[in-house]
């Protein structure tokens, strides 16, 4: 094992430098500065490289932690990054918006005293080391193969899977319903958690490895999914889920009352230089406002975050649940509190007051009650604790259900599971109709942006088994299939 290993004895944790939430409160930009290369190393020097990594066997893309932390330590930085890009397609991305401290870093066996190695910022560094030094190239097969694969969605799984086929030398087009690639990557999450030149920095890497673009087409609309089916020799759907929950509650019809992603939405847009009528009307602008989120998830601290810093009048978040059980990272609700969110635990809305626009929400305080079968504690309404906060905009971000895929697609032989999402068998990722896979959002319910890399990744394997089996087979088992 390196001698320069094994360092958390002696050397304390540390974070990438963060900008003053007085001075970050104040535009878009990302938060977080990256490591200096000394400080990379120290802190990747931290490492126990323990004989069983939880931090690797935690992560969904089983990355190779201790190895290119190692590598880190040593200086060996291309290295590193060849490591790191073995098993995801996105390290920069992930290494700024996974929730670390739930998977990777929260599985660090180093005693608690001693705190966990800092895993995403030098997953972050690595990459961004590699960007600058000419390391990153785009797919380069070395055969091209004749078979084409259509990919609709251009999310992360989507991303994913077409980077991964094309170095099987697969003809990759990807179709959004977006005039941007990206998906939530470009117009759900912040500029202050990801900045956008990042993911359109993944999107030129695409298009310079031969992955084909088709953006503004919305399927069912502007293009059959028969024709889609029609032209490639394999589809894979990676739509995404975005239809948001909604709240019953007397007065959740009042205007004012906004989606959360309508919300990040419109900001993302502005702040990428767009035309955005409801943001200009004020309509999806919460300057001025006392605002409202209801929700504890990051998407919720994705809205408050936004509002402070779009001059809100005051930002409250409600959450039924206490702190300690909210699904949100804490690191999000540590930088939102800094930048002045105030946050009601144990709170839930009643009703929403006003004349035609929201002016109140009417809470009530809550009790965390039994245990139930998900092992959580149910919330129970304390009676006569009703109360009123002050809004001029509700912000709902309450999750998000998938759309009725066979619906907008126009094909009712889709199979959906009760929870709407697109049934798959889980061995092969192909949906109900021959030569149609789905992976992501779509297939799992709304999760995390690593989820999406690992089922795009899983997506393109099986999409080239198919498409090899299908190749071979005999005019009987194709009849048969």
């Amino acid at each position: 094992m390196s001698s320069k290993m094994l360092k958390f004895v002696t050397t304390q944790k540390v974070t990438p430098p963060k900008r003053d939430a007085s001075q970050r409160v104040d535009d878009f930009d990302e938060i977080y500065d990256d490591f200096e290369l000394k400080t990379a190393e120290d802190q990747a020097s931290r490492c126990s490289q323990c004989g069983v990594p939880f931090c690797q066997t935690n992560c969904p893309l089983h990355n190779n932690i201790p190895d290119w932390l190692m590598l880190t330590a040593e200086g060996r930085m291309e290295e590193a990054y060849r490591l790191s890009s073995q098993t995801n397609n996105m390290p920069e991305i992930c290494g700024r918006i996974c929730p670390q401290d739930r998977l990777c870093e929260g599985s660090c066996v180093i005693e608690k005293g001693f705190e966990s190695v800092t895993i995403g910022a030098v997953e972050k560094h690595i990459t961004e080391t590699a960007f600058e030094n000419g390391w990153v190239k785009p797919a380069a097969p070395t055969i091209e193969r004749p078979e084409s694969i259509g990919i609709v969605g251009a999310g992360p799984a989507g991303l994913a899977a077409a980077e991964m086929l094309r170095h099987k030398g697969y003809q990759v087009t990807i179709y959004d319903r977006y005039d941007r690639a990206g998906g939530l990557l470009i117009y759900g999450i912040p500029g202050f958690k990801l900045e956008k030149h990042v993911v359109e920095r993944r999107q030129k890497l695409l298009e310079d490895g031969g992955v084909t673009f088709k953006l503004n087409t919305d399927i069912g609309v502007d293009m059959a999914f028969d024709e889609i089916r029609a032209a490639h020799n394999a589809v894979l759907i990676a739509t995404g889920v975005y239809k948001a929950r909604d709240i019953a509650a007397p007065g959740s019809g009042l205007d004012g009352i906004v989606p959360a992603l309508d919300y990040l939405t419109a900001s993302n847009r502005k702040s990428l230089g767009d035309v955005v009528v409801k943001f200009d009307s004020g309509e999806l602008n919460a300057e001025g406002k006392d605002v409202v989120v209801i929700g504890g998830g990051d998407t919720a601290m994705d809205c408050v975050r936004t509002a402070i810093r779009q001059n809100a009048r005051s930002v409250s978040c409600l959450y039924r649940r206490d702190r300690a059980n909210m699904p949100g990272s804490q690191r999000e609700v540590n930088n939102a509190e800094e930048e002045g969110v105030d946050f009601k635990w144990l709170s839930a809305p009643q009703a929403f007051m006003g004349d035609g626009t929201v002016r109140a929400v009417q809470a009530q305080r809550i009790h965390l009650g039994q245990v139930d079968a998900t092992g959580r504690q149910v919330p129970q309404a304390i009676e006569g604790s009703s109360h009123d906060l002050p809004a001029d905009m509700v912000i709902k971000a309450l999750g998000f259900d998938p759309e009725d895929v066979p619906v907008m697609f126009g094909e009712e032989a889709l199979a959906v599971s009760k929870w709407g999402t697109l049934s798959i068998d889980w061995r092969t990722m192909m949906t109900s109709l021959h030569g149609v896979f789905a992976a992501g959002d779509i297939v799992r319910g709304a999760s995390l942006v690593v989820w999406g890399v690992r089922d795009g990744r899983d997506a393109a394997e099986q999409i080239d088994q198919w498409i090899t089996a299908e190749i071979t087979a005999t005019p009987a088992q194709m009849a048969n299939a």
